[in-house]
Formats: structure tokens, C-alpha cells, sequence
């Protein structure tokens, strides 16, 4: 019996040699498949990687990813030189202003730290509007028709009949960052809820149909603002911020209903005070920072 135990034993044993030793030999390391090859730099991605990823993490993303975008949207990637006048905007008119009144951490600390190019509008189905730019999850703005913008002509939509013109101009993509901008703000410290409550009756989720003078003429600012509250507060920044205080005040003064105008005045006071208690910034100051950088470009 003991033999029999014994001849066991020392079949099990040197099974257990034989297991170790070839799961030995199989955990070997061998070279990695990961290509870990630093990336090729141009003189635009040099420049990029200065004055945006080094300082603040934020990446501007302008070489084509599928994945980046609406694969169902006719989009496509940006001119290589349409990127830097773009990205020389966002510090000028959004970057600067904001470190100068919050510090220089303010967008080292609240930023979305990705920016997406692409060269060609983004149509939305129907094709009566058009998509300037989109949000996702305070993380990443995705800017369009790049391509198309004159940096020699501040458009708005009072100056034209034509409100697409109003596309071509740097503008669209300052209003779009100064709006996208907002929502960010908004996650890290919320609004006052009673600018909600400012005018509610006439929110619409076919505000597209109206056009911004009749949203004016409801005490909103342009029509988007009409979709909801959140939206509202966002598009008063934005409309603000892209304007001098005289073109603010015509644009507002110009309204006719006196109680669309005592509603926009209104939720103007909530929206300055929310800079100065949330994050210590003069929103006058503010708007005159971004005006006169915009008029530099």
C-alpha cells in the first residue's frame, strides 16, 4: 500500500514539474504588438501642442476620425491652413479673456479637452437649419465649416437679410464656443433656477419654426433660446459675449414688446451675477475683453 502511495506521489510531482516549467516557457515576453513610435509632428501640430496641449490639456483634433463625427452628416476634414486662424481665435477671444478675470487656472480647470474641426457645414435634415457646433458632455466641441469662415467680416444676423451669410462669418464659431462654453460652466456650478421662471409659458420644441425676432418679440433672445431654459441662459451668454455693450443694448432696445424687453433685462441681471458669485468675474469686463479681442483679429 505504501508503495502504491509512494509511486502516487511521485507521479504527481513530476506532473507538477512538468506544468510549472511549460507555463514557464509559454509566459515568456516577447516583443509588443503595440506600436508605441512617437507620432510624426508638423509644424502646425508643433505649434498645437505649444500652445494648447502643454498648457491647458486641451487638443485640437483636426486629422479625420470616423469616429469623431455624425458618419450620417456629409462632413469632411479641415484645410490644414484653415486650422491655426481657428485656433488662434480660441485663445485670443476665449482663452485669454477668461484667464485674465479667473486666473490662469481657470481653463487649466473647467475646459473641454478636446476640440474637433471639420471643414464642411453640417445640414440638419430638412435642410433648414445648420449645426455650428456640438457638446458632448462638457469633454469635447465639435466646430463645422471651418472652411467657409471670412475673418475679415463680423456678420450677425441683424446685419443681412440673409441668415446664412451669417455662417460664413467668424462669428459663428465664437457664438457657438461662447454657448458650448456656458453648458460647462452650468455642470460645474448651476444656474439660478428662477431664471426659469423668468418667462416659461412660451418654451417650444419647434422653435426652428419662429424666427428670432418673434422669439424676441417673446422675451428671448433668438429662437433657440425659446427650445428651453438651459438653452435660454447659454444663448444670453453667448449673445452677449460676441457683442459690444451699445450693440447689446440696440439689439435689446429694438425689441418692441416692453415686456419681452423687461424679461431679456432680467434674465441679463441673472446671468451677471451668476459670474460674479459662482466664479468671481465681472461679466462686463468679460464682454469687453472678448470685444475688443474680436475686433483684433
Amino acid at each position: 500500500m505504501n508503495k502504491i502511495l509512494y509511486k502516487l506521489l511521485s507521479i504527481l510531482f513530476c506532473c507538477a514539474v512538468f506544468a510549472f516549467t511549460a507555463c514557464e516557457r509559454d509566459a515568456s515576453i516577447t516583443e509588443s504588438q503595440i506600436d508605441t513610435t512617437p507620432p510624426i509632428l508638423n509644424d502646425l501640430d508643433v505649434w498645437l501642442r505649444e500652445n494648447f496641449v502643454d498648457p491647458y490639456n486641451i487638443e485640437i483634433q483636426y486629422k479625420w476620425d470616423i469616429n469623431d463625427t455624425d458618419v450620417d452628416r456629409f462632413l469632411h476634414p479641415p484645410f490644414q491652413s484653415s486650422v491655426r486662424p481657428v485656433a488662434e481665435v480660441l485663445q485670443s477671444v476665449w482663452i485669454e479673456p477668461y484667464t485674465q478675470l479667473g486666473g490662469e487656472n481657470f481653463i487649466k480647470h473647467i475646459a473641454p479637452r478636446e476640440f474637433v474641426l471639420a471643414g464642411g457645414f453640417n445640414f440638419n435634415p430638412g435642410g433648414n437649419t445648420i449645426t455650428l457646433g456640438i457638446a458632448e458632455q462638457g469633454a469635447r466641441i465639435i466646430l463645422f465649416n471651418i472652411d467657409f469662415l471670412d475673418f475679415d467680416n463680423i456678420l450677425y444676423e441683424e446685419d443681412t437679410p440673409n441668415d446664412f451669410d451669417v455662417q460664413f462669418s467668424v462669428i459663428g464659431p465664437l457664438s457657438t464656443i461662447h454657448h458650448e462654453y456656458g453648458h460647462i460652466l452650468n455642470q460645474i456650478e448651476p444656474y439660478d433656477p428662477v431664471f426659469d421662471l423668468v418667462n416659461p409659458a412660451n418654451y417650444t420644441s419647434s422653435w426652428a419654426d419662429r424666427s428670432n425676432e418673434e422669439a424676441r418679440e417673446l422675451g428671448y433672445i433668438s429662437a433657440y433660446a425659446s427650445s428651453q431654459p438651459s438653452e435660454d441662459f447659454v444663448e444670453m451668454i453667448q449673445y452677449m459675449l460676441v457683442r459690444s455693450a451699445t450693440q447689446w443694448d440696440d439689439l435689446v432696445n429694438g425689441i418692441s414688446s416692453e415686456q419681452a424687453r423687461l424679461s431679456i433685462r432680467l434674465k441679463e441681471q441673472l446671468v451677471v451675477e451668476y459670474y460674479q458669485e459662482k466664479f468671481n468675474i465681472d461679466f462686463y469686463e468679460l464682454r469687453e475683453l472678448t470685444y475688443q479681442a474680436l475686433l483684433e483679429i
